[in-house]
Order: C-alpha cells, then sequence, then structure tokens
C-alpha cells in the first residue's frame, strides 16, 4: 500500500514506522519547516520520504492516509482525500488494527492522565502485565510487535483521536466528564460531544462502558451503547460506583454492595479525583482485580507530573504545578482542591474562555491573580474589579510577582485554564518552565 502520514510528531513518526514494518510505501507530510520539526532526522535516518513546509498533491498519492491528533477536518490533505474517497483514519485507529491485547481506553474534558496512569498503577500493583500510552507518553504504534496479546494497555484517548476511529474497539471504555473544549478543531459542543462518545461506538456486547453519572453529556453516552454500563456518581446511589456517606461503594452485577474504603484514605485530594478514583476502580473490577488490590493502590497513587503537584515549599508558601489545566473547567477543579488563601497564576491561549464559571471559587479561594500569556488582558479584566490582579510578561516574572503576593500558608497554584501554545510548545514544557523557577527560589 501507499500510506501517506499528516503530522511528522511523535504519533506521526510511530505510525510511519510501523507502516514500514508491515511492509508499505510511506511518505510523510509537515506543515513546519524541517528546522521545526524535532524528528525530522528520525525519518530521515528510517528512509521515509517526507516535505516539509506544507503539502504537495504527493500526500494524496495514496491508498491510507493516516492523520495526526489535532490535523483537522478543515485540513487540505484530509479534505481532498475525501473528494477522492482516499480513507483517513488516525494514529489510534491504525495501531489498533494490529493490536490483539486487551485496551482500557479513558476519555473525557478533564482527567484524562490522571485516571489512565491510576488505572495503569492498579493493574500493575496487582500483578498485571501493563503499559499506558495513547494520547500520554507513547503512541500505541509503538506497542505493535513489542508487547504480548495478555498485556493490558490503559489508553488516554483525545477528542482529535476519537474522531479519526472507525473500529476501535476497547473491551473497557471510560467517559469521566463532557464539557466545552477544543471548539476550534470540532466546531460545535455537539461534534465535540459525538465525537467523544465514539469511544464506545463499536464495542461489542459483553466489554463494558464506564460513565460519569453526574455529568449529564458523559451519562447520556448510554442511549448509544450496545455495551454493559457502569456509572460513577459522588451524588447518587448507581450501579457501579458511588460515595455513601464517608466511604465509596462498589456494586456487583447483582446489586451486591461491598465497602472499597473511605474518600478520604485516596491518595489523591478534590472531588474531581474521588470521580477519577471510581472510574479507575471500575476499570480494574471490570478486568478481574481484587478489592483489595484496588483500596490498596488507590490510597498508595500520589498523582501525576503537571496535575496538581506538589513542587516546593519556600519561606511556608506552598507552590503546585496544574499546567495540565489547559480549559477552564480543569481550572475550576483545581481551585476547589485547597483550604488556604491562593494567588493563582492563570493565562496561556484562549479558546473562547468563559471566566464566569469561576467567579465564585474567585472570590471565596484566591488572594490575588497573575495574569500570563495572550489571555493575561482578558483575565485581568474579568476580575480587576474584585481582586488584585497583576500582569506579567515571562513565566519568572510570573513567580516572582506570586512570591511577593503570597502570605505565609498560601498557595501559589500554577493552573493557566488556557492552553500553552501562545510560549510553549506544550504544557509539559510550561509545567516545566513554572518548577524550574520555583526551584531557583531561595529560602
Amino acid at each position: 500500500m501507499h500510506i501517506t502520514i499528516v503530522g511528522a510528531g511523535k504519533s506521526g513518526v510511530e505510525a510511519a514506522k510501523l507502516a514500514v514494518r508491515q511492509g508499505h510505501d510511506v511518505f510523510v507530510t509537515e506543515q513546519r519547516s524541517k528546522e521545526e520539526t524535532a524528528l525530522a532526522r528520525e525519518l530521515v535516518t528510517l528512509g521515509i520520504t517526507a516535505e516539509f513546509g506544507g503539502s504537495t498533491d504527493r500526500a494524496l498519492d495514496a491508498d491510507l492516509i493516516i492523520v495526526s491528533p489535532g490535523v483537522p477536518p478543515t485540513n487540505v490533505v484530509r479534505t481532498k482525500a475525501a473528494e477522492r474517497a482516499i480513507e483517513v483514519v488516525g494514529e489510534l485507529e491504525y495501531a489498533s488494527r494490529f493490536l490483539s491485547s486487551p485496551i482500557v481506553a479513558i476519555t473525557g474534558t478533564n482527567g484524562k492522565t490522571t485516571t489512565t496512569s491510576l488505572t495503569a498503577h492498579i493493574l500493575r500493583q496487582s500483578g498485571r502485565d501493563v503499559v499506558e500510552g495513547g494520547n500520554i507518553g507513547t503512541p500505541l504504534s509503538a506497542f505493535v510487535g513489542s508487547i504480548s496479546d495478555n498485556t493490558i494497555i490503559v489508553c488516554e484517548t483525545s477528542s482529535y483521536q476519537l474522531d479519526t476511529i472507525s473500529s476501535f474497539a476497547p473491551r473497557v471504555a471510560v467517559i469521566l466528564n463532557i464539557t466545552a473544549d477544543h471548539l476550534t478543531y470540532h466546531g460545535t459542543f455537539e461534534q465535540y460531544v459525538q465525537a467523544k462518545w465514539k469511544i464506545l461506538s463499536h464495542q461489542r456486547r459483553n466489554d463494558i462502558v464506564i460513565l460519569n453519572a453526574d455529568d449529564p453529556h458523559a451519562a447520556a453516552a448510554a442511549s448509544v451503547a450496545n455495551s454493559r454500563v457502569r456509572y460513577f456518581s459522588v451524588r447518587t446511589e448507581v450501579e457501579g460506583a458511588f460515595v455513601r456517606g464517608d466511604n465509596i461503594v462498589l456494586t456487583a452485577d447483582q446489586h451486591k454492595e461491598e465497602i472499597l474504603m473511605p474518600v478520604r484514605r485516596l491518595g489523591l485530594r478534590g472531588v474531581h479525583n474521588t470521580y477519577n478514583s471510581m472510574a479507575a476502580a471500575l476499570s480494574a473490577r471490570a478486568l478481574e482485580v481484587r478489592n483489595e488490590d484496588i483500596r490498596d493502590s488507590l490510597q498508595s497513587f500520589s498523582g501525576v507530573e503537571h496535575r496538581l503537584e506538589n513542587v516546593r515549599t519556600v519561606r511556608s508558601v506552598s507552590y503546585v504545578n496544574d499546567s495540565k489545566a489547559t480549559n477552564v473547567n480543569a481550572a475550576w477543579y483545581a481551585l476547589s482542591s485547597f483550604d488556604r488563601p491562593i494567588v493563582w497564576i492563570a493565562g496561556g491561549r484562549g479558546d473562547n474562555n468563559d471566566y464566569t464559571a469561576l467567579d465564585e471559587l474567585v472570590a471565596t479561594n484566591v488572594r490575588a491573580i497573575v495574569c500570563i500569556g495572550e489571555e493575561a488582558d482578558a483575565i485581568f479584566s474579568h476580575w480587576c474589579t474584585t481582586k488584585r490582579c497583576v500582569k506579567a510578561a515571562s513565566m519568572s516574572e510570573a513567580v516572582r510577582l506570586s512570591a511577593e503576593l503570597a502570605d505565609s500558608g498560601d498557595v501559589v497554584l500554577f493552573s493557566p485554564a488556557c492552553k500553552s501554545f501562545d510560549m510553549f510548545s506544550n504544557y509539559e514544557e510550561r509545567g516545566r518552565a513554572f518548577k524550574d523557577v520555583v526551584e531557583s527560589l531561595t529560602l
């Protein structure tokens, strides 16, 4: 086959390598220049033909086109491929065609990375052979031929990846929540919801889908499920996992209840992490992990990098890196997670952000706001009449100003509520920049 890969990022290069291993003729097209593409040299080393700085008609000389996450439907290669009836799939879909391992796929606007890592942690602690990847870490293409059929893949899946599937069928699918995000790519919130729902569209009767009963858009996915449905909730008692009093309760297929553990014993703080923990517990139960192993693992898990990550305490002020909060809803969870005054560093590239959802939390929990990035003016204007607000031109200035504004016992919370692409290449680079500055502070 002639296969074109659109995008020479990590997933695109891994898809290209997989296609080469399968014996296909591979061509890569990339919008960025060769100098801007970190993995360009790897393509050359592999002998893969590639073009940089835009796409030519050579990209359409293909039997199959594999698009990297985030390549929108309006991309010229995708639109012309549709006109010529060339099949277009994403790297997730392509890789899954060569994998026989059971897959736990986790999606949601927020909490995907934490729940993916937590689920893998539970499975690993229970003695299972497990890898994690997808939208986090390793693309699925890299697992083809390198893991056994008994290895469980815990896969974070984004709406971008799910938008381009046609047969991807995880053994366990999880939808944590759905709030407005990535509308520039999807066009409307309804299309974004439909992309999330695709995670269960090819499941079979004996597969399981796990849904947040407290999120109306996630819960409504049950209406299109062919698989067995389980729910999790902190508000109501459901078939799956729920909170009663101080305890997390699990229900079996025959409605038999089992108290799993007290909420206060969870290793991760905050109601959002109670949701994440219940989703991970149900995923593990679907793969027949014992309650004892689930309980021990939920207690021992300490979190993931860039998600409410405690960096350092300097002069009795705690510095917390929540760079993964790339939207308003994620920042809401972060702002609700502390019982101490917060100096909040926020900003980046907006996505039609509506900050009114944060007004109540800011009023009660936030001492001051340091505004950065392209959204600095919008954030400043939204709260400057009710809170102390300042603007910073760099990460180092933002941390310095926060240190000056914070009192002993406060939290300096870097939870941007925005994308990173104005100042950084991704949220990981942004989070590391914050941590580097914090580590340089003197006691």
